[in-house]
């Protein structure tokens, strides 16, 4: 029987050397004459990736983790030679305490259904011939042969499929706007400037499936009736742009890009356009302009790009993951794409859920699962048995939520009624040592950072939050900075020009609501609940469980720790900088936090 040894080679495990594990098997296979039964494949990202470097064979489905280089020789040896499951590289449950051997059976993926990941992991990105093999290119194909403009479009505006970058606005009604404006020059943009802390969903997706996302590109252009495509992806996925690359070539080779495609008279090309990673640039006329040479800065709407977009024309613009869903819809009808998630949010929705959890990764759920479900079962729990304090959906323009709301089903308006949104889909989850006010100064910093300055609200407004909040953090807060904090929040929403400096308070405001007592206790008890505020805290030695090893007072970078062999250590406030390398390096917890 023929075998499959997929081995991921998404930019995490890359990193951890799977490019040297391909090689390692491959050289293996050949020593060992068995070329002609196992075939090695360089597959996208599976998602668990907490666990990388994944190596999957088929068609057993036994899945291995951690995989390193040197494994590859008894993975040959024992699993495709003499038959037999290296045991040692199996992921084991936590809770039953057994070893997996079919990757469907975890917990990990028993709750995901894949759609815009529906490749990622499965075929070779790189070999369009893996891609076709795989349903590549029939949705198109199906589209020019059978179907109308307006029937595509109207496929996609029936399948309920909303904008999978943040703002969830049906696409179908998108391309229609773009369809409907009178001009002979039509673009189809398809947004690859994730920029969002923690995110690398649309990385993913275009590592894992880069054709995917041009025959998508194509079928819009063919409905809206453009004839041009660009990909905006900024210059740091190096990966991504080089897959995609090779993607445009070979279909242009194959006759799915350039003229006349599939003996039609539909002519369509894709180009890339590289961007500096700048998180505005996100924002589609934004985006528009950089793409033109100019700053990347928003500009007031209408016109919307629909109408009058890139130099001037109708452009449509979706993000990365929007496109990833179109292929499946037109192969299996918006009947079936409704019937997955919830009447208003239907599909599903990819997540990079990163934090303090478990099980670091890439997930793609039916809308309508529940926070829940995704953190303590796909995600099973918080790191080192710590208590859940909250999670970040929607990125620096979402809001936190916390215990209370982990039963919320999510989908774009739930989370928005919860003081949250769905954002482009990055969850960060916090424990109990997070401090809500530095989390949000934290989400702050980086609006100030990546704000286009152009707009006074957002280039000003948010620098009076941030110095609040440092005021707050530094122990100098007063009662009414949290008045001041809600006021300034709710000027900037209402004036910002743009959709990220309107959304940019959404963490201030949203920690304000959950965890008001928090910021009390730092302007009123002068301390910090999480003991993260190095200004409000304080390191301390316990005499009755220091035994005098003088391992902190080593690791002392300015030598603030009065230290004799055998005898309880005095730490010298006075010097102590607070770099917490002694509460780090005790090995008797005898260092404690005040």
């Amino acid at each position: 029987m023929n075998r499959e040894i997929l081995v991921c080679g998404g930019t995490g495990c890359l990193s951890s050397k799977s490019e040297q594990i391909i090689k390692n098997l491959e050289t293996l296979i050949s020593v060992n004459g068995l070329e002609k039964e196992v075939i090695v494949k360089k597959t996208g990202c599976f998602g668990f990736c907490e666990k990388g470097p994944i190596v999957k064979i088929l068609p057993d489905n036994v899945l291995y983790i951690e995989v390193k280089p040197e494994d590859a020789e008894e993975i040959v040896e024992s699993h495709l030679i003499n038959e037999k499951i290296v045991e040692r590289l199996l992921f084991i449950d936590p809770r039953t305490k057994e070893k997996i051997h079919d990757g469907k059976d975890m917990q990990f993926y028993r709750k995901q259904v894949r759609i815009a990941l529906k490749n990622c992991g499965v075929i070779n990105p790189e070999d369009i011939d893996d891609y076709i093999i795989h349903d590549g290119y029939k949705a198109l194909e199906k589209v020019i042969k059978t179907m109308s403009s307006d029937d595509v479009i109207n496929e996609i505006k029936e399948s309920g499929l909303r904008g999978r970058g943040g703002g969830g606005f049906p696409t179908g009604l998108k391309w229609e706007f773009t369809k409907k404006a009178i001009n002979k020059e039509k673009y189809v943009v398809c947004n690859a400037d994730e920029g969002d802390p923690g995110a690398f969903m649309d990385r993913s997706i275009l590592e894992g499936d880069p054709h995917g996302i041009l025959e998508a590109m194509t079928i819009c252009g063919y409905a809206v009736g453009a004839s041009k495509g660009l990909i905006y992806i900024r210059a740091e996925y190096p990966v991504a742009v080089s897959r995609l690359e090779k993607a445009i070539s070979t279909a242009r080779e194959r006759g799915y890009l350039g003229n006349n495609i599939l003996g039609s008279d539909f002519s369509f090309d894709i180009d890339i356009k590289l961007g500096a990673g700048a998180f505005v640039c996100g924002e589609e006329t934004a985006l528009i302009h950089s793409m033109e040479g100019e700053r990347g800065e928003p500009t007031t709407k209408p016109p919307f790009p629909a109408e009058s977009g890139y130099w001037g024309k109708p452009t449509n613009v979706n993000n990365v993951e929007t496109f990833a869903n179109i292929t499946k819809i037109i192969l299996n009808g918006a009947s079936w794409f409704r019937s997955i998630g919830t009447p208003k949010s239907p599909g599903t929705k990819v997540f990079a859920l990163a934090g303090k959890v478990n099980n670091v990764g890439l997930v793609e759920v039916p809308m309508g699962t529940t926070l829940r479900e995704v953190i303590f079962e796909i995600g099973d729990g918080i790191k080192k048995n710590k208590k859940f304090k909250a999670v970040q959906t929607g990125g620096p323009s979402g809001g936190c939520l916390t215990e209370q709301d982990l039963d919320t089903p999510i989908d774009f308006d739930t989370l928005l009624a919860k003081g949250s949104m769905m954002g482009s889909g990055g969850m960060i989850v916090m424990d109990e040592t997070d401090c809500m006010v530095s989390i949000a100064k934290f989400y702050l910093e980086f609006t100030l950072d990546e704000s286009c300055g152009k707009c006074t609200p957002c280039r000003i407004g948010n620098t009076r939050l941030h110095e609040i909040l440092e005021r707050i953090t530094n122990g100098n807060g007063k009662k009414e900075d949290l008045d001041l904090l809600r006021e300034l929040s709710t000027t900037i929403k209402d004036t910002a020009l743009c959709g990220l400096g309107q959304t940019s308070p959404n963490p201030v405001l949203s920690t304000l609501n959950k965890f008001y007592d928090e910021y009390l206790a730092h302007i009123e008890d002068k301390t910090c609940p999480a003991k993260q505020c190095k200004n409000l805290i304080k390191y301390e030695i316990n005499p009755n469980k220091c035994i005098g090893c003088t391992l902190c007072a080593r690791r002392c970078p300015v030598q603030a720790i009065e230290s004799k062999l055998k005898t309880p250590h005095i730490i010298d406030q006075s010097k102590c900088i607070k770099c917490g390398a002694c509460f780090e390096n005790c090995k008797f917890e005898a260092v404690e936090i005040a």
